[in-house]
C-alpha cells in the first residue's frame, strides 16, 4: 500500500437535522417497538446470574418518571448534573433522565479520587448529583454549586428504590406530560448535552464539551455505517466505565437500533459474564484481548502443550492474514496445509475461545488504545472478527474505523459518516466533523487545539492510498535523543507487550545518546508461571530473577529487529507491577499514565543509564 493521501472525507450518511436532541433517539424507538427487550439486568436479591427483560416502553416510563422528579426538585435547563457510579442500568436511567429534563451531564468516573471529583464539579459548576455510595454523595455534596432551588435534596442515591430514583420519581407524580414534553424540547442540537473531562493521561483534565449534535450525529451515522452489526435481534454487554465516551455512546447507538443490552459492573468479572450473556457484539479495549490470549495460553502450560498453542496462534494469524487478503472474494479457499492445520487447531483451542465469550459473537470493536495488529489477527483467525476504531473523547468516541468487508489489521480505518481527516505537514493526525467537540469547557486552551477547523489530536498518523489511517504514535511522546534522533515509541512498545508476562513497556531516551527501556510485568501471569513477586504500591519493585530476565531480554530482542538502528533499545530496567484502572498510574479504561508514571521514575531514568542492564 502507498501512503500517498494527505486527506479523506465521508459523507454524512443521516442528517441528524431531523432530532430534536439525544431524548429523540429513544422516543423513536419506543414509538416504532414498545415491547421489544432493550435491556437484560441483573435482578437484585435473586439467584446468581439470573437477568430480568426490560423493553423499550419500560425502559422509557421509568425515564420519564424520574424526569418528573428532577423538574419538582428544581432542576433546570442547563444545570449541570453529576453521575458517579459504576456501570449499570441505573447509570443509563439517570443519564437520559438528565437529558429529558434539559440538564447537562457531567459524567464521573466511579474510580475518581475526591480531588478529580471536587475540581470537575467545580469547574462545570455542577448543582446535583447522582452516586453510588454514600461516600460518593457526601464528596458531591461537598463540591457542588449551590442549586438554584431551596430543595433540601440535591444528590440522590443512583439506586432503582425509594432511596434513589424510585423515591424521586415518586415525588414528581404531580407533573403532567405537558410540563416534561415542554422541558423535554428545552434543549436544541446546538446546546450541550454533556461536559466529559479527559481521564488524563497528560496533565489535568479538561472537560470536553459535547453537544446534543455530536451525539445524535455520532449514534445515527455510526448505526448506518454498521447496518450489520447494530441488529435488533443482536445483545451486547457493557462493561467498559458509562464516564467514557466510547461507552456511552455504544449504549445510545445499541438503545437507538434496538440491541439489547446487559451490564457488568466490574471489568475483572467481564469474561467470566460473557458465557452467561452471550453477546452477538462487544466493545472492548486491547487489554481484554490481551487477558483472554493469556488465559489460554496459560491453561496450555499448565497442560504441558504450551508449544501447541504457540503453533495455533501462528496458524490463526496466518489465517486471519488470508481472510483479510480474499475480502473481495470471501469464499475463496486458503492453502491446504493452512486449512488442515486451522481445522485441526479449531479443535483443540478456538472453539474454547468462542466458547468464553459465549459462542454468538460475531463482531468485536475495539477502542480506546492501540491494538496490537498480530492480536487482531490471532482473533480474526480463531472466528472472531475484531474492527479496531480510534477517536477521543473530542471527537464523541470513533473518528475513524474498520468496517465489514474492509477490515485491515493495524489500520483503524477510513473516516467514519460525516468525518474528515488530514495529516498535517508535521504528520499530525487532524479531525473534524460531526462528532468532532465545539471546545473545551472553561479552558483557554481550545482555540490552540484546531487549525483550519480541524481538531489537532495530538497523534500521529498516515493516510494510505485507500483512505485508511494508521496511528503511528503521539507527539508528546515522541523522544529526541541527544543525536537528534526522533523516535515514536509506539510500535517498538507494542511489540514488546505482545508477550503474556509484560503488562507495559515504555521506551525512554530524551537528551540521551540512546533509547532506554522499563518494562512492568504482569503480577498475575508472574503467579501462573509460579513466581510471586511482591509489588509496591508504586509498582517499581526491581526483578532480577534470571529466567524472568531472559525472557524479557528475548521480547526486547524481538521488538529491536522491528526498528532501525538507533531506534533500538540498547538499557533496560524490568519491575514488577500493581498500577490498577483509575489509579494515579493508570486510566479507568487501563491506558498508563505515561507522564505520572515517568514523572515518578526520574532516579530510576537516571540510574538506567548508569547501571541498568545492556541489551546485547
Amino acid at each position: 500500500m502507498t501512503d500517498t493521501r494527505t486527506e479523506i472525507h465521508a459523507p454524512l450518511l443521516v442528517d441528524p437535522s431531523t432530532k430534536q436532541n439525544v431524548t429523540d433517539l429513544l422516543l423513536d424507538r419506543v414509538t416504532r417497538s414498545p415491547g421489544h427487550v432493550a435491556f437484560k439486568v441483573a435482578l437484585r436479591d435473586s439467584t446468581a446470574g439470573a437477568l430480568a427483560d426490560v423493553t423499550t416502553a419500560e425502559f422509557h416510563r421509568t425515564v420519564t418518571s424520574v424526569a418528573k422528579g428532577l423538574i419538582r426538585k428544581g432542576v433546570r435547563p442547563g444545570d449541570a448534573i453529576a453521575i458517579q457510579g459504576p456501570t449499570s442500568y441505573e447509570w443509563a436511567v439517570a443519564d437520559m433522565a438528565s437529558f429529558w429534563v434539559g440538564a447537562v451531564v457531567v459524567p464521573i468516573f466511579d474510580t475518581a479520587s475526591p480531588d478529580q471529583v471536587d475540581f470537575a464539579l467545580k469547574d462545570a459548576g455542577v448543582k446535583w448529583g447522582f452516586a453510588t455510595t454514600a461516600k460518593q454523595r457526601a464528596g458531591i455534596q461537598d463540591s457542588l454549586v449551590k442549586p438554584s432551588s431551596s430543595s433540601a435534596e440535591v444528590v440522590w442515591s443512583l439506586s432503582l428504590d425509594d432511596s434513589g430514583m424510585l423515591g424521586l420519581a415518586e415525588s414528581g407524580l404531580g407533573i403532567s406530560d405537558e410540563t416534561l414534553e415542554e422541558r423535554r424540547v428545552s434543549a436544541a442540537l446546538d446546546d450541550v448535552a454533556t461536559i466529559v473531562y479527559t481521564s488524563g493521561t497528560e496533565g489535568r483534565p479538561k472537560g470536553v464539551v459535547i453537544t446534543h449534535r455530536n451525539l445524535v450525529g455520532q449514534v445515527l451515522n455510526i448505526a448506518a455505517g454498521y447496518r450489520e452489526v447494530f441488529s435488533v435481534d443482536g445483545s451486547t454487554l457493557i462493561f467498559l466505565p458509562l464516564a467514557h465516551v466510547l461507552a456511552r455512546g455504544l449504549q445510545l447507538i445499541c438503545l437507538s437500533e434496538g440491541m439489547a443490552i446487559s451490564y457488568e459492573s466490574d471489568p475483572s468479572k467481564a469474561v467470566a459474564a460473557l458465557t452467561q450473556i452471550r453477546p452477538s457484539f462487544l466493545v472492548v479495549v486491547p487489554r481484554v484481548l490481551q487477558k483472554v490470549r493469556e488465559r489460554v495460553a496459560a491453561t496450555a502450560a499448565q497442560k504441558r502443550i504450551g508449544w501447541l498453542w504457540k503453533n495455533a496462534e501462528t496458524t490463526a494469524v496466518s489465517f486471519g492474514l488470508h481472510l483479510e487478503s480474499v475480502q473481495d472474494a470471501p469464499h475463496t479457499k486458503p492453502p491446504l496445509q493452512l486449512r488442515a492445520a486451522h481445522t485441526f487447531f479449531d479443535l483443540l483451542f478456538y472453539r474454547k475461545v468462542r466458547k468464553l465469550f459465549g459462542n454468538k459473537l460475531e463482531y468485536v470493536l475495539s477502542g480506546a488504545a492501540p491494538l496490537e495488529k498480530e492480536l487482531g489477527l490471532l482473533f480474526r483467525g480463531m472466528g472472531i472478527d475484531v474492527y479496531e476504531g480510534y477517536g477521543l473523547t473530542e471527537t464523541t468516541a470513533p473518528v475513524t474505523g474498520n468496517r465489514v468487508g474492509n477490515n485491515f489489521s493495524g489500520t483503524v480505518g477510513p473516516p467514519q459518516p460525516g468525518h474528515s481527516i488530514r495529516i498535517s505537514n508535521e504528520g499530525e493526525v487532524l479531525a473534524r466533523g460531526i462528532g468532532v467537540t465545539p471546545g473545551y469547557w472553561n479552558a483557554p486552551s481550545t482555540d490552540n487545539s484546531f487549525v483550519d477547523g480541524y481538531f489537532k489530536t495530538g497523534d500521529l498518523g498516515r493516510l494510505d492510498s485507500q483512505g485508511r489511517l494508521t496511528i503511528t504514535g503521539r507527539i508528546k511522546e515522541a523522544i529526541v535523543t541527544a543525536g537528534g534522533k526522533t523516535i515514536s515509541p509506539q510500535a517498538w512498545e507494542q511489540q514488546v507487550e505482545s508477550d503474556p508476562l509484560i503488562a507495559h513497556a515504555i521506551m525512554v531516551g530524551e537528551a540521551k545518546p540512546f533509547p532506554g527501556a522499563f518494562v512492568f510485568l504482569e503480577s498475575s501471569e508472574l503467579s501462573r508461571v509460579g513466581l510471586e513477586l511482591e509489588a509496591s504500591e508504586q509498582g517499581f519493585t526491581p526483578v532480577e530473577d534470571p529466567k524472568i530476565l531472559a525472557r524479557v531480554i528475548r521480547a526486547l530482542q524481538t521488538a529491536n529487529q522491528q526498528v532501525s538502528k538507533p531506534e533500538q533499545v540498547k538499557r533496560f530496567a524490568v519491575f514488577v507491577t500493581r498500577f490498577q484502572p483509575g489509579s494515579e498510574f493508570m486510566t479507568p479504561t487501563m491506558k498508563l499514565r505515561r507522564s505520572n508514571v515517568l514523572g515518578k521514575m526520574t532516579r530510576q531514568f537516571e540510574e538506567l543509564y548508569v547501571s541498568g542492564r545492556a541489551l546485547q
